[in-house]
């Protein structure tokens, strides 16, 4: 049974004597504090707190610095620490000053801007979705949280769930997939894990930010039916999930105006349709407006010195007093805020006033499990893998895999512990000013001769393609490296493997056909070579012990059980677009590729998806086309076999089957439900999964409910879901296109609300 990494085990807080305001006050509250009132809601004491403060006080709660920028400037707090940002608080009132780090894959620090500060690592978000593991996403939350909580940061901008719509998204590696299920589910779980702490985590970019090129001034266009189905999915399944204090709105325009005062969205929708409670945030220069930004439901202007004009300092105030924001509008703003706040613990346990110790080793071997669970076993002909540990000579090529495993870029970025072994500084390009090339100090050359001492473990770079394929020829076994960078702020422009890597490996597999091939990516690559080499593994950005994770998987320590949460096509013509929308729009416009840029200046684009609400496997079944690798795709050093499907129907759909470990290892599998609605030219989702672990020989029979959502067309009209009366096929399969079981059931016609 896998051990349980509970908050209480990850909070090693030495001391913890840390205590609130409300925890210090008798158990009997004075009337005149109700928002010390444990029994109250957290919105009642929110509403209690924004009566007794004063209008200065309520102005330092919707409008965070953004150090180091912010250092010197007048009312700016005194004691910022350099990270995403702060918001002052109010400490007659045990109002915390909300101290802000990027986290997507941990505590984040991406230019040192925080000496010596490190943090451990999680590999990239498509690995912890290609484990189909809520568990393992909790486990990884709740590791970041109690990282930050003891750095003294207390609002994660964590929670990333937008999908995968183009396979070169510059920051795919940071989200979770193309399925808004599967999306949803892990991210909910995430932030869960990270509030777990009694911090917030946010979930972002709300909404459809579905590129990097241009994120400032592209205006992605979908009808509202079809993001319902999709990307708006995922937020309300991830917020049903995991309950975020914040909700963080993108950059980008979503059906003609910006997201961070686009009323439909952020009123219409998160408040009034889901009944969101937590406060809106913007992205970190993602502000135009005031009053309208305001009335449209944005509560906080995060990064604020960022924004083009400052928008939310003596502008809100000046509209507030004439009216143009009510002042109701405003306390609204000002007790959202304080409601994510106190719903997540974090009024009643304040972080430590110092930094506090962390158990290292424990977390790295959190990182450790989540690379080992997302790892994908693309390729095994003749069983290749695993691979003997009587091996004599081993040749490494390539990745600079000698000291390291690549991290992607951006505001994710984490420099973790155990130091940086090579660091690329960006010298142009939007993401230079925050970005660099990283590896984390996770050698899988150390890790594959630790696990053969007797073997000799050399090494070449692969950058001279006939050093590496003569190399080759000499050695018992080879392992390529194969690496592709990513970032955010910049989409890829091709999933062709950069700098000759494709032919480098079709040489290196012709001198020698034991050869395995690691691929270390932020998404899909192409592989004109696949059919040249036995044996393939997906690593995605594999984390602080990438380097053991591969091993332990080349080895057969651990049996690969990743599957793909994102579709590999197999050309780039297969994607819905030939390349990102507006290339060439930003290639004349030094305003709008700039990542520090306000946008609003800059000439935008239009991005239109006509793939609608089928995003990802779904396009690809719609057009007929055979991807490389499907969506849910994986092997094992096992198999297994799925027998005895029922399916009921009526109100809900509901399969069950039984799962058989045919193989001679013990591993773990991920059926799939995927189902197909009666209405015309609809094709299959993914309703259901669940991962079990099974023995040799072991059987267990499996319950799979369908998200009844996946199953419904969202009526724009009734403003909720029409689930259609007629007969679903429902399937079980190993991956999209490999489905063992069908069968169907009758459901009946129901609407019903968000």
């Amino acid at each position: 049974m896998r051990a349980i990494l509970t908050p209480k085990r990850f909070l090693l807080l030495a001391g913890a004597a840390c205590v609130s305001l409300s925890a210090a006050a008798s158990a009997e509250q004075p009337e005149q504090t109700p928002w010390l009132n444990r029994k109250l809601g957290a919105e009642a004491r929110a509403d209690a707190l924004v009566r007794a403060m004063t209008m200065d006080e309520k102005m330092q709660i919707v409008r965070t610095w953004f150090p180091p920028k912010a250092q010197g400037m007048p009312g700016a707090p005194d004691d910022l620490i350099p990270s995403a940002g702060e918001m002052l608080g109010v400490p007659r009132l045990g109002i915390p000053t909300l101290r802000e780090s990027d986290a997507s894959l941990g505590v984040a620090n991406q230019i040192e801007q925080r000496k010596g500060d490190t943090a451990t690592a999680l590999p990239a978000s498509l690995a912890t979705a290609a484990s189909f593991d809520p568990e393992i996403a909790y486990q990884g939350g709740a590791m970041i949280g109690a990282e930050a909580r003891a750095k003294r940061f207390n609002v994660l901008l964590a929670g990333g769930v937008n999908l995968t719509r183009d396979p070169w998204g510059g920051r795919d590696f940071e989200y979770l997939g193309e399925d808004p299920l599967l999306t949803g589910v892990m991210g909910g779980a995430h932030i869960r894990g990270v509030q777990s702490n009694h911090i917030v985590s946010t979930i972002k970019h709300f909404a459809f930010n579905a590129q990097e090129t241009g994120r400032m001034i592209v205006d992605a266009r979908l009808d509202w039916a079809a993001l319902h189905e999709s990307d708006l999915l995922a937020f309300k399944l991830g917020i049903e999930g995991g309950h975020p204090g914040s909700v963080m709105c993108s950059y980008n325009l979503v059906n003609g105006d910006w997201a961070c005062q686009n009323k439909t969205l952020l009123t219409d929708i998160l408040r009034g349709q889901w009944g969101y409670k937590g406060w809106v945030m913007s992205d970190w220069g993602a502000v135009h407006s005031t009053a309208k930004a305001a009335n449209a439901g944005l509560d906080q202007d995060s990064g604020a010195e960022l924004d083009r004009e400052d928008f939310f300092r003596e502008r809100l105030k000046a509209a507030v007093a004439s009216g143009e924001v009510p002042k109701t509008r405003f306390d609204d703003m000002v007790r959202n805020v304080l409601t994510g706040v106190i719903e997540t613990g974090l009024y009643d346990d304040p972080v430590p006033a110092t930094n506090q110790p962390i158990d290292t080793d424990a977390h790295a071997r959190v990182a450790q499990k989540a690379a080992e669970e997302g790892i994908v076993l693309l390729r095994n002909a003749g069983g290749m893998l695993p691979l003997a540990a009587t091996a004599k000579r081993i040749l490494i090529i390539g990745g600079h895999a000698d000291v390291g495993v690549l991290s992607g870029g951006g505001s994710s970025q984490v420099r973790s512990t155990g130091g940086v072994p090579v660091e690329i500084p960006l010298k142009s390009g939007p993401a230079a000013s925050f970005a660099r090339t990283t590896w984390h100090n996770s050698s899988p050359m150390r890790a594959v001769q630790a696990l053969n001492p007797g073997a000799h473990v050399s090494y070449v770079d692969g950058t001279d393609t006939a050093a590496a394929a003569a190399a080759a020829k000499a050695a018992d076994l080879v392992l390529v490296f194969a690496t592709q960078w990513r970032t955010e702020a910049e989409d890829v422009t091709t999933l062709a493997l950069p700098d000759k890597q494709d032919a480098m490996i079709a040489a290196v597999a012709a001198a020698n056909p034991h050869t395995v091939v690691i691929v270390e990516s932020g998404g899909p690559v192409l592989m004109p070579w696949l059919d040249k080499v036995p044996a393939v593994l997906a690593a995605w950005y594999p984390g602080q012990r990438g380097g053991e994770a591969i091993a332990n998987i080349l080895f057969g320590r651990v049996n690969p059980s990743g599957r793909l949460p994102i579709t590999f096509p197999a050309s780039d013509r297969q994607a819905p677009r030939p390349q990102p929308v507006g290339l060439d729009a930003i290639a004349n416009d030094d305003a709008a590729s700039n990542a520090g840029s306000a946008g609003g200046e800059a000439k935008g684009f239009t991005a239109d998806y006509p793939e609608g609400a089928d995003v990802g496997y779904r396009w690809y079944a719609k057009r007929a086309q055979r991807p490389l690798f499907p969506f849910g795709f994986g092997l094992s050093y096992t198999h297994f076999r799925y027998a005895n499907l029922k399916v009921s129907g009526g109100a809900a759909l509901t399969v069950s089957f039984d799962v058989t470990n045919a193989g001679p290892r013990s591993g773990a599998d991920v059926p799939q439900l995927y189902v197909t609605p009666p209405t015309g030219g609809a094709v299959a989702r993914l309703s259901g999964f669940q991962r079990i672990e099974l023995q040799p020989g072991e059987t267990r029979h499996v319950t799979l409910n369908a998200e009844r959502r996946t199953l419904a067309a969202w009526d724009e009209a009734s403003k909720g879901w029409h689930l259609a009366a007629g007969s679903y096929r429902a399937a079980i399969g190993h991956d999209a296109l490999d489905l063992a079981l069908t069968g169907s059931a009758t459901l009946a016609d129901q609407r019903f609300e968000p």
